[in-house]
């Protein structure tokens, strides 16, 4: 089934009037449903969800729409947060979840559609003509033979530049279990990548590494 849409507007622009205020004042106003608060939840947050979005799924698009469904979850569950000073990671904690359950329904409808993502995200390169296009799309395709508990570590990894406990605390692993799901990740990439000289080229000097 596709994500479904919130209510949450895509913009990232707001009044100069906005208030300067730490995070942990900004959860605590949030958790009081203060009007002022989402909308600052929001613009200061937002587009570091929609990138890391984006760059897990290869669609700007879909990475919005997987924003606003992550938002609209935060803003519903506000009040559980216990500590205000860590909004930034229970907005990722919210973000991760919906993008595991996205990539989990993206493989399954996968057989129904070959239609590819209609924009895809720069990783890097310096070049953005067709063929810059071409090599990122064959390589999302590569993504997509991952699972998507494979896929999701090695973007968090990879194309997010966290550390392996980081993507541990995030995804609620251990750091053994990161480092094995990386390792066998980097494996079956590496050997696909190999039959496709253009993209090995692409990717030379990334490092995939642990």
């Amino acid at each position: 089934m596709p994500m479904r849409r919130s209510h949450i507007p895509v913009s990232l622009v707001v009044d100069g009037g906005r208030r300067e205020v730490t995070d942990g004042e900004l959860a605590r106003a949030l958790m009081a449903g203060s009007t002022w608060a989402i909308t600052e939840t929001w613009r200061r947050f937002a587009p570091a969800v929609i990138m890391m979005a984006s760059r897990a799924l290869g669609s700007e698009s879909e990475g919005e729409d997987l924003a606003q469904e992550a938002f609209y979850r935060v803003f519903k569950k506000a009040r559980t947060l216990r500590e205000p000073d860590r909004l930034r990671s229970f907005i990722f904690s919210f973000a991760i979840r919906v993008l595991k359950t996205e990539l989990r329904s993206k493989q399954t409808r996968s057989w129904l559609s070959f239609r590819q993502p209609e924009a895809f995200v720069d990783l890097g390169c310096e070049s953005t003509d067709m063929e810059s296009r071409d090599l990122l799309r064959r390589f999302y395709a590569l993504l997509d033979r991952l699972s998507p508990r494979h896929r999701l570590v090695f973007a968090l990894r990879y194309l997010e530049s966290m550390t392996v406990g980081e993507v541990a605390a995030h995804m609620d692993l251990s750091v053994s279990t990161v480092k094995r799901l990386l390792d066998y990740a980097i494996l079956k990439l590496s050997r696909w990548i190999e039959t496709d000289l253009g993209l090995a080229g692409f990717l030379a000097g990334k490092g995939l590494k642990r």
